[in-house]
């Protein structure tokens, strides 16, 4: 059983970068290719292969070349639902903090 929870930290490890996580979200709809993602990312070229070399090592994406294009796609969209639920989590414990600090400033 450890060594699961050893290769779920692992794989973890790649949601822990915000560039990551926002090609993985304009990943979400369809496949883009690397020159798409440059252009929504704002990212250099090598530092976006570098996120996709990582994102691919991991299994999150997938990759087909084209010509001289490369196209990549989110590789199961259960990886989505996952971002997806954690960014859930996060804005309604956005939410609960507003409404306590909200009610504190009713206080004063």
């Amino acid at each position: 059983m450890q060594e699961i929870f050893d290769l779920q930290a692992d794989v973890c490890k790649v949601f822990s970068n915000p560039k990551r996580l926002e090609i993985i979200n304009h990943l979400k709809e369809k496949e883009l290719s690397a020159g798409e993602l440059l252009e929504k990312t704002g990212l250099s070229k090598a530092n976006l292969s570098q996120h996709m070399g990582v994102l691919k090592a991991k299994g999150v994406i997938l990759s087909r070349r084209e010509g001289v294009t490369v196209y990549y796609r989110i590789s199961n969209p259960k990886i989505i639902e996952a971002c997806v639920l954690m960014r859930e989590v996060i804005l309604e414990q956005f939410e609960e903090k507003s409404r306590m600090v909200a009610s504190l400033n009713k206080l004063k």
